[in-house]
């Protein structure tokens, strides 16, 4: 990558941002009325006008609306009131009529409950002080892209956002970015929790972002995961051994009888919220597994599962019905995959 630094290009690099929602050249900076107009009241013209968008209650806006051909190569977001799950990212790419991308914002950025401040330091995904939400991950457009924000809450929103993006020719080979969100709570008794199921196409997998709600005693993560490539019945190709060896932990992310945080560019366990005595009754952990260097390739279809297993006495495994919330992250070239509806608002709360 670094090695790429010497080499001439031929790209138009342009942002779009509250202070420039066209990208277009030159004409950063030239509000004269905006989000922080009383701020530059006394400076004028070019001095920090309009840095921020407000999203109403119940409104959609749209952040971005690019024509053009060229990929998108980050994208940098905040927000003023930890309104987490109730701010829904959608994106679209060349036209299509269901988003690519439709998932709450920071689910997205892999930390589903940002009350509490966690480091992220994965190489597609930071999470920095106090509320810094990153993208690294490389989307690409022919035609057009189109970035909006939907406002669940009952309160306005201020959206401070910048998109990176260059200019350029795409090869005919390049494919699309997506990522979609499920969440089931409680999971239903002996029933494997679903990650990914029916989208068509061929493409690569990437990632795997987990908030999970422990509701029983012990250790919880058991599970197998599983990955259904290209017409597998009702055995996947590729089955792991557990929940923290997915994530590339092991033995419980136990170390002297506490779990351990970490974040690496590949994987982590980002966030424990510990119980008390008096209110905090569930278990939570973020976990994200990245497949940077090692994706999983499919030429047809992916559905990907993951048990969800704890212990019970005589050292027999116990199926659990934990609150489990997941983003898939994944390329493809097809535009056509319909997500499943997201919850409403009480759905994606997390007590």
């Amino acid at each position: 990558m670094l090695s790429s630094l010497t080499q001439k290009k031929n790209y138009r690099t342009f942002s779009v941002s509250p202070e420039n929602l066209t990208g277009e050249k030159g004409r950063g900076g030239m509000a004269v009325e905006g989000s922080a107009s009383h701020a530059a009241r006394e400076l004028g013209q070019g001095w920090k006008v309009n840095p921020y968008l407000v999203v109403q209650p119940g409104d959609t806006i749209v952040l971005a609306d690019i024509k053009g051909m060229g990929a998108i190569k980050h994208f940098w977001i905040t927000d003023n009131a930890k309104a987490g799950r109730l701010l829904i990212l959608r994106i679209y790419f060349d036209g299509q009529k269901n988003p690519a991308v439709e998932v709450p914002l920071s689910d997205f950025f892999a930390n589903a409950d940002y009350r509490e401040y966690r480091q992220i330091s994965s190489l597609p995904i930071c999470v920095n002080p106090k509320r810094g939400l990153n993208c690294y991950f490389e989307m690409p457009y022919r035609k057009s892209f189109r970035f909006e924000i939907e406002n669940l809450g009952v309160n306005p929103c201020n959206v401070y956002y910048q998109i990176d993006c260059e200019e350029k020719e795409i090869p005919e080979d390049s494919l699309y970015f997506h990522a979609s969100f499920r969440r089931v709570n409680p999971l239903p008794y002996m029933e494997n929790y679903v990650i990914l199921d029916g989208i068509k196409g061929n493409g690569h997998y990437v990632g795997t972002y987990m908030h999970w709600g422990v509701k029983s005693n012990g250790w919880w993560g058991e599970g197998e995961i599983k990955f259904f490539i290209d017409g597998d019945g009702e055995f996947p190709t590729i089955c792991g051994t557990g929940t923290e060896d997915y994530f590339c932990g092991a033995y419980n992310f136990d170390v002297n009888g506490k779990y351990v945080e970490f974040s690496t560019p590949y994987s982590g366990l980002s966030k424990v919220r510990a119980t008390d005595e008096t209110y905090l009754a569930t278990r939570y952990f973020n976990m994200y597994r990245f497949h940077i260097t090692d994706p999983i390739y499919f030429k047809e279809d992916l559905k990907i599962t993951i048990q969800a297993l704890g212990w019970r006495s005589e050292k027999r495994y116990l199926p659990l019905q934990d609150d489990i919330s997941s983003v898939a992250y994944w390329y493809s070239d097809n535009l056509e995959d319909e997500y499943p509806p997201l919850p409403d608002v009480n759905g994606l709360e997390i007590i």
